[in-house]
């Protein structure tokens, strides 16, 4: 019986300062001082907080905890809202180029990522079709919102950015949605971490709203889209929607009921909850098949070695084991096939070169 493979689906890395092109520092877009203490914008600056953000300790990290493969999806910082164009398309490229670097240079470990401005269709496009034809990416990286032309904030799946998921269906794309830029847009001070311990999960939340009232899981069928953090508060959240579609349909004209969606096949979510409650509701809710392993690691609110947590990577899922949450058969489904099946569809050839890739 062939050995089952352990996929982490969510996971991030950091470029070493001295692969940071100096532009980057000289208009505080985004950079890692030389002693790889922070990482730090303009007016902004966060810890390194462990060594495994960057290649080599990463590398050593996995092996240490028995991953075979890890899904690295872009850098927060750089969705590049707010910035000029110019600007904003250097920092993407860079984003794009090193992560394609990464993946090629380490085929049996990374799957990684890239990333465009919805705010710029015509480039996003342009980028997508670069990212996948030059440089053999598959996995399309989103922020749950951003920002337009004209400064306003809107969601992944406003009706514009068509022309975006057009071009995901016909490459196949698995797409990531992930939450950042919060306290940007919602107007209260950046306090007790309050924009990623809960306005993350509402926002997720927001954009698996209007991904499901736009049916765009059955408009796009070879798009697959992921959720991170397990979307946390749409689990929570499923009835209150399903009454408003109900008791107000005169808001929803045209729109998809919320129920459609629920377990669709082209809709996943990471295992990220935190607790085995929260894992038990998000695998209710959609059925196990639509969960995939997410350690998003390395940062602090990834699953991560620590004492005063009693934790390691791939804990909650050995809890919900133990609980009974889930049998022994769905635990090797959401580290390996369920991974797969986001990443590849139902492109078998595609999920055995990926296979041969991790094993080799």
């Amino acid at each position: 019986m062939k050995r089952k493979l352990r996929i982490n689906g969510h996971s991030h890395l950091l470029p070493y300062p001295e692969e940071i092109p100096d532009f980057m520092q000289e208009k505080g877009i985004f950079w890692v001082d030389k002693d790889r203490k922070f990482m730090l914008q303009k007016d902004w600056s966060r810890p390194v907080t462990d060594s495994s953000f960057f290649l080599h300790e990463k590398l050593e990290w996995m092996d240490r905890y028995n991953i075979d493969h890890a899904v690295v999806l872009n850098l927060s910082q750089l969705y590049g809202n707010g910035l000029r164009v110019e600007e904003m398309k250097q920092a993407l490229r860079f984003q794009n180029d090193f992560n394609a670097r990464m993946q090629h240079e380490n085929p049996s470990k990374f799957t990684c990522g890239f990333v465009v401005h919805p705010g710029f269709v015509r480039s996003a496009c342009w980028e997508i079709e670069r990212c996948v034809e030059t440089h053999g990416m598959q996995l399309l990286c989103l922020p749950t919102h951003y920002m337009d032309t004209i400064g306003t904030w809107r969601c992944i799946f406003d009706e514009e950015n068509e022309p975006i998921f057009e071009l995901a269906n016909k490459y196949n794309l698995a797409v990531e949605i992930h939450p950042y830029d919060g306290e940007k847009f919602i107007k209260l001070e950046n306090t007790s971490w309050r924009f990623h311990l809960i306005w993350m999960l509402a926002q997720c939340a927001d954009a698996y709203h209007f991904l499901t009232l736009n049916g765009y899981q059955e408009k796009y069928p070879n798009m697959r889209t992921c959720f991170a953090h397990g979307g946390q508060l749409a689990q929570i959240n499923l009835g209150r929607r399903i009454q408003g579609f109900d008791g107000r349909p005169d808001l929803f004209e045209g729109k998809h009921h919320p129920r459609k969606a629920v377990g669709h096949k082209n809709i996943f979510f990471d295992t990220l909850v935190h607790d085995t409650g929260g894992l038990e509701l998000l695998i209710k809710n959609q059925g196990s098949k639509q969960v995939i392993m997410g350690l998003d690691d390395p940062y602090p609110l990834g699953e991560m070695e620590s004492s005063k947590q009693s934790s390691y990577p791939g804990k909650i899922l050995d809890l919900a084991m133990k609980r009974k949450i889930i049998n022994q058969t769905e635990y090797n489904a959401i580290w390996e096939d369920n991974v797969l099946q986001w990443l590849c569809g139902d492109d078998e050839t595609a999920k055995q070169k990926l296979i041969n890739r991790i094993l080799s």
